[in-house]
């Protein structure tokens, strides 16, 4: 027998509850590790900083919990069996679901030992604790990934449902409140680095509300397309066709109790695509999370700042300059990407398996959990950066006044060589362009300038005096009035979303 205690341990110095783990035998040899002994960063740095997240991750797939989502299947199995034979009880499903729910890694650990086949060592395991009227039943008909398949699909469903979702919902809300409040702030547009026409910060944000809102929706809906199976060594259902007369039905009674369909075709694997398309998604929401990172870690570069992050009175920003306030959640976020997003390649390298089946993805499978926990991790992040992200709205109003390079109100050559175009002149570009170039050379103002082009500007005037512009006289003398529908989308878009996360 192997008893494991959790020992809480108070450090003055982090401030935090560390955890030992004690292992203790029969002969009472005892061994210790501390948290900081273990080899992943997820399983010590992020299991403290993010440490309500680690723990809903622990329940669906960490070892205890993938160990136990396979003696899930295999009660499953039981009662399938059961159902067919006319003779389950709610109360023994129930004394199977609580089997399940309860068996000990360190024993199947132990009996593999001995095996030296995980699947095998669970079977003898669960054998040793029902009925042995039962027992045979354990496993009849089925091969390993009857249950590994199976379980995996649990398993990523219902973290993806329970954890990942949540999650991302939080953040898919936190944008939309941020695009909705900020949907007329005015701000300058970048493209390539470089100052484009105005647009407002709830536009900037509706990109990330857009992209991201309609990922989740697909997580969602690749989450409840998970699958299934028990149709033997090939897929075939030769073992399943020596216990009952149709097959498929008793495959069909198994999976439905783990709230799966069967897979439509399975050799000795389930389709892999069906979890390959699941992970692929998570990866383009991680892609998207992580431009955002990237987007509001520029903006709050020192010769930007336009945005800032919550930053707590006791917060170092650096260890020399005790000004700096470094944008380093929204790195971190960026950070987690580089590690994780590589390991898509792998999810395409499992696709593959000979014939009906090799070992090849028998290792490389087992990280599966490791990238769904730095996705989680990054995503809880980025809601921290987020739920208290603000808009510097100075800081936004000053870049956009002195926009346009050296040309200062030059963002607005684009909307008057527009109406030149619209009033009939040919060459509109080639005016507004030696405008510039003038303003430019003189250090005025691209308005100051326009207006000394008298024809130019009476045509450009007149054109938005029939779009009911007001105030055209003046409309080139501040750059916010040009933001086209930014507002209005910003706020569709935000509103859009807000009731879909619902």
């Amino acid at each position: 027998m192997m008893i494991t205690l959790f020992l809480p341990l108070y450090n003055s110095n982090k401030a935090r509850n560390l955890v030992i783990f004690f292992h203790i035998s029969n002969n009472m040899d005892m061994e210790t590790r501390n948290i900081f002994e273990n080899l992943s960063c997820i399983d010590h740095r992020y299991s403290l900083s993010e440490k309500a997240v680690f723990d809903g991750l622990s329940q669906y797939i960490s070892e205890q919990a993938s160990i136990r989502s396979c003696a899930k299947c295999e009660a499953a199995l039981v009662k399938a069996h059961l159902k067919v034979r006319g003779s389950l009880t709610d109360q023994l499903a129930k004394e199977l679901d609580d089997l399940a729910a309860n068996i000990d890694p360190e024993e199947v650990y132990t009996e593999e030992e001995k095996t030296k086949h995980n699947i095998r060592a669970l079977v003898n395991v669960m054998k040793t604790k029902v009925d042995e009227k039962i027992g045979p039943l354990i496993h009849l008909g089925a091969t390993s990934v009857d249950i590994l398949d199976t379980a995996l699909s649990c398993r990523m469903r219902d973290v993806t449902q329970n954890v990942v979702l949540p999650e991302l919902r939080q953040l898919e809300k936190y944008l939309c409140e941020i695009a909705e409040r900020e949907c007329a702030t005015p701000q300058v547009g970048r493209t390539h680095g470089q100052h484009a026409v105005p647009i407002t910060f709830g536009w900037s944000i509706a990109e990330f509300v857009a992209r991201l809102g309609k990922s989740i929706l697909r997580i969602e809906e690749l989450s409840n397309d998970l699958v299934g199976k028990l149709a033997g060594p090939v897929g075939s259902y030769n073992g399943p066709s020596m216990i009952v007369r149709d097959p498929e039905e008793l495959e069909r009674i198994y999976t439905e109790f783990l709230g799966l369909k069967p897979s439509e075709y399975s050799n000795q694997l389930v389709e892999p695509e069906h979890v390959l398309r699941l992970l692929l998604e998570m990866n383009v929401a991680f892609g998207i999370i992580a431009n955002l990172a990237d987007d509001l870690r520029n903006l709050q570069r020192s010769e930007i700042g336009e945005v800032f992050e919550y930053f707590a009175s006791t917060q170092v920003g650096s260890s020399t300059m005790p000004q700096k306030r470094n944008p380093w959640n929204s790195e971190h976020v960026k950070s987690l990407w580089k590690a994780m997003c590589p390991r898509v390649i792998t999810f395409y390298m499992d696709q593959i398996s000979e014939h009906q089946r090799d070992l090849t993805n028998s290792a490389s499978q087992r990280f599966i959990a490791d990238y769904v926990s730095g996705f989680t991790m990054a995503v809880a992040r980025m809601n921290s950066v987020v739920k208290g992200l603000q808009a510097d709205k100075e800081g936004m109003a000053r870049n956009l006044q002195g926009a346009g390079g050296k040309v200062k109100g030059g963002v607005l050559a684009e909307p008057a060589y527009i109406l030149l175009g619209e009033a009939g002149v040919n060459d509109g570009h080639e005016v507004i362009r030696k405008i510039t170039l003038e303003a430019e050379k003189t250090g005025k103002t691209f308005f100051e300038v326009l207006k000394t082009h008298e024809d130019a500007y009476a045509k450009i005037t007149a054109q938005l005096e029939k779009l009911g512009i007001a105030n055209p006289a003046t409309f080139f003398e501040n750059p916010a009035n040009y933001c086209g529908l930014a507002a209005v989308k910003s706020k569709r878009l935000a509103q859009k979303y807000a009731k879909l996360m619902k």
